[in-house]
């Protein structure tokens, strides 16, 4: 039997899922191809409704090798595991004379934990366990969500957080879970070979797929024990999220509160010495943090260190002692032990590199309202790590809607730790970036406006011009409006002005959750939803509901980000231009996302408005508008007007 060609196989995967074969998903089919047998890097730019993940899946499943597909979202995780890949396998099955096995993989503490549900949780105060289903009255929405898990642990096959409808607070959850550091390890206990998280792993041992996320995928390249399988291929899907993700995993904390945890956790198992060291750096650093101003701290102040050099000390006694006090204990202080533990080392290791002051790190103090001051510690670029960790050993295809900013791909290229395109040498990994366009035709079916006659945005609010055109757009498309605006405040000012003067409904991000806002705007043509960043990446409404959407400002990153801030300053000490590597692209890139809500379907129509002058006048704003859809383009208030009144009639008529 001849082997089946990549088309061939392509056009069966397509007929599977009931979709549409695109001459985007097969160019992207192809290159993925080409990209695993030659053992180099890809980056796609794939646009909404191209179908990219069997443009991935077809070729990585007809090469045969193990391959780990990481996404950003729980969303597309799902829709791979429950969607593509059963119907993919099965459709391909005839062709391939096999048929390839996958599974998803977590973090640990994703997963129900039996010890802790059966024998309770650790707890500071007292000595041993407390049984948190006893503690919570039954009649609290705590101890009915307890009840619930306690049910859900008989049936469920996974044990996956995610698996449970409705969900849970993360404060239940937090009841029956572990982290890795804190779990006792499948030989030593009682549940261990009932574990959800160890069968999590042993599917996926056996897997020719691995569907997993960001975090996880940065934590195996970070900590050096590896969590996911071998693999041969990695597919980074939603790449545009990869880095922040990985800061978020390499971004370490010290807080009063958590540092005070691990002293009462501690306490009872070491010498009242080793309790005293740490209870006396832990006040001191409590003392500190009462004064602690918000911002960057480009060099670590000499009390600072002093009291991060006591902290560290007194955590790495107490870890000596943990290791050394164990008698006859059984499971249940065991678990205690492990918790103690977990909570000193997490307290070591952040003392430790923040006083060790590297020149790769930036360190700031942050102040909220309601949790009190942090410290904070984060590397001041992935770029190394994913070079070294991502792209060593393996091929590499990352893909998404939005990779190639200002017209390339070698801004997002240079964040991930890859050369510009074309450039060779002996360490560097070897890509190329392919755009394979969209089925959607962009200059037909959406105009880009930018508002030119408005004053420039300043850093406090009260844009009163603003506030005006927008509430004239509105009435204009009949509602239908997504609003994105750079912070909630902004979106909270917006929408009581709006709810005081229009009779269109106006929902606000953080009255309801998510999910439930977005169901309601899909379904009433007339209501508007405001909101802020998960807004810009996470809504997909095709149809009459979404026809307007509106961004209030460019979302540069804040001047006093310090992390943002101290990336930017270390690209102009080594001669580059700091605005447009860092905040430029951070901006392009959420533009991007935020004008891919507009158009999800081939029947859409609408206008992205952006409110906000410096994108037609500014020198950087035709990078920021080559990186967003190619729309119509027009800065002629009255000309949006009609068309969006045009588009609202066409969408009543339609009903």
């Amino acid at each position: 039997m001849t082997k089946p060609s990549l088309p061939e196989l392509l056009h069966a995967a397509v007929a599977a899922v009931g979709g549409v074969e695109r001459p985007g998903q097969v160019a992207m089919a192809e290159a993925v191809a080409q990209a695993i047998d030659d053992g180099t890097h890809l980056l796609v730019q794939a646009g909404t409704g191209t179908g990219k993940s069997l443009g991935y899946l077809v070729p990585v499943l007809a090469h045969g090798d193990r391959v780990v597909v990481a996404t950003a979202t729980l969303a597309l995780q799902r829709q791979l595991v429950e969607r593509d890949l059963p119907r993919t396998v099965e459709a391909l099955h005839p062709l391939l004379r096999r048929r390839p096995d996958f599974a998803m993989l977590k973090g640990r503490s994703n997963y129900l934990c039996l010890h802790r549900l059966h024998e309770g949780v650790p707890q500071e105060e007292e000595d041993g366990l407390f049984d948190p289903f006893e503690a919570a009255a039954p009649t609290s929405k705590l101890g009915r969500d307890l009840l619930r898990l306690r049910d859900w642990s008989d049936e469920t096959e996974t044990g996956d957080r995610d698996d449970l409808t409705p969900g849970v607070s993360d404060r239940a959850w937090g009841q029956v879970s572990v982290t890795s550091r804190e779990c006792l390890g499948a030989s030593r206990c009682a549940y261990g070979a009932e574990c959800f998280a160890e069968a999590a792993r042993e599917r996926a041992k056996l897997a020719d797929v691995v569907v997993t996320n960001h975090a996880l995928l940065a934590i195996d390249a970070i900590e050096g024990a590896p969590v996911l399988p071998q693999h041969e291929v990695l597919i980074v899907d939603e790449a545009h999220e990869l880095v922040s993700r990985v800061t978020g995993v390499a971004t370490g904390e010290l807080t009063p509160g958590q540092v005070n945890r691990a002293v009462r956790r501690a306490a009872k198992f070491v010498d009242e010495k080793a309790a005293d060291q740490m209870q006396t750096a832990a006040e001191g650093f409590e003392r500190l943090m009462e004064l602690a101003l918000p911002g960057r701290l480009q060099e670590i102040p000499e009390d600072l260190a002093y009291a991060l050099m006591a902290l560290r000390d007194a955590a790495r006694a107490v870890i000596t002692a943990l290791g050394g006090t164990r008698d006859r204990s059984g499971q249940d202080e065991d678990a205690v032990r492990k918790q103690a533990v977990a909570s000193v080392e997490s307290v070591h290791a952040v003392a430790e590199r923040i006083a060790n002051g590297s020149e790769y790190d930036v360190v700031w103090y942050e102040r909220h309202d309601r949790f009190g001051a942090s410290l904070r510690v984060a590397p001041l670029s992935v770029s190394g790590l994913l070079r070294d960790k991502l792209f060593a050993d393996r091929s590499v295809v990352l893909t998404s809607a939005t990779l190639k900013l200002g017209g390339d791909f070698n801004g997002v290229g240079a964040s991930l730790g890859l050369a510009a395109e074309g450039v060779e040498g002996e360490d560097l990994p070897v890509w190329r970036g392919i755009d394979v366009g969209s089925p959607f035709d962009y200059p037909k079916q959406g105009i880009l406006y930018v508002a030119r006659h408005l004053a420039t945005p300043g850093r406090e609010g009260g844009r009163t011009d603003m506030v005006d055109e927008l509430a004239e757009l509105i009435e204009a498309a009949g509602g239908r409006t997504l609003g994105l605006f750079s912070s909630m405040r902004a979106a909270q000012a917006a929408a009581e002005e709006l709810r005081g003067r229009s009779d269109k409904p106006v929902l606000l991000q953080g009255e309801d959750t998510l999910g439930e806002l977005i169901k309601a705007f899909a379904r009433d043509a007339e209501t508007c939803l405001f909101g802020t960043l998960s807004l810009w990446q996470g809504v997909d409404v095709p149809g009459p509901s979404c026809q307007l959407v509106v961004m209030d400002r460019i979302p540069f990153p804040r001047p006093d980000d310090p992390l943002m801030s101290a990336r930017q300053k270390a690209v102009e000490e080594a001669g580059g231009n700091g605005f447009m590597a860092v905040a430029a692209t951070h901006a392009a890139l959420l533009m991007a996302q935020g004008a891919g809500r507009l158009v999800r379907a081939t029947g859409d129509r609408g206008v992205v408005a952006v409110l906000d002058p410096r994108l037609a006048n500014a020198r950087y704003g035709s990078f920021l508008r080559a990186s967003m859809p190619d729309f119509w383009y027009t800065t002629d208030r009255n000309q949006v007007r009609r068309s969006l009144a045009a588009i609202d009639q066409a969408a009543k008529a339609a009903v």
